[in-house]
């Protein structure tokens, strides 16, 4: 016979700060992917940006990169086509593994995050870091790398 557990209701406190996250999550995604706008990208075009132009070579394996970017092979996939048409990155064959294809940063794509990053870093800032003191950011990250790590499947791992 199953047991049944009982629902654990989140209190006032909790559902206002669930809310609130919520909330903050949804505006704060929405201007920033406005303040993309002017410059042809999505905010899961920068997202690739950054993640290729941090790596090494400026490149990614396919799908080392959709677990980054937290996006299905097939729907980065379409990503990066729309990518190649703009000639912000391309696709190269893996030599060990002749399954395997890389997402490259081209040079346009690196000159296009040069210019792109210091207006979105701006938007950060204004519609959110600059917000918050230093210890409520220091409390912040404290308190959001545990649900992460969680999330990620980390959590206790070296």
């Amino acid at each position: 016979m199953e047991t049944e557990t009982a629902t654990r209701w989140l209190t006032e406190a909790e559902q206002c700060a669930w809310r609130a996250h919520l909330d903050v999550n949804r505006l704060l995604t929405h201007q920033l992917e406005k303040d993309l706008q002017p410059f042809g990208l999505t905010m899961n075009d920068y997202e690739i940006l950054v993640n290729l132009s941090e790596s090494a070579d400026r490149r990614m394996r396919m799908s080392d990169l959709a677990a980054a970017t937290l996006q299905s092979k097939s729907r980065l996939s379409h990503q990066i086509t729309r990518m190649e048409a703009a000639e912000l990155v391309r696709r190269e064959h893996c030599e060990s593994d002749r399954r395997g294809l890389f997402a490259v940063l081209t040079d346009r794509g690196m000159e296009t995050m040069q210019k792109v990053a210091p207006h979105h870093v701006a938007s950060v800032r204004k519609h959110f870091i600059d917000l918050l003191s230093p210890e409520a950011l220091v409390e912040l990250r404290a308190s959001l790398v545990p649900v992460a790590e969680q999330l990620r499947g980390r959590r206790g791992k070296p």
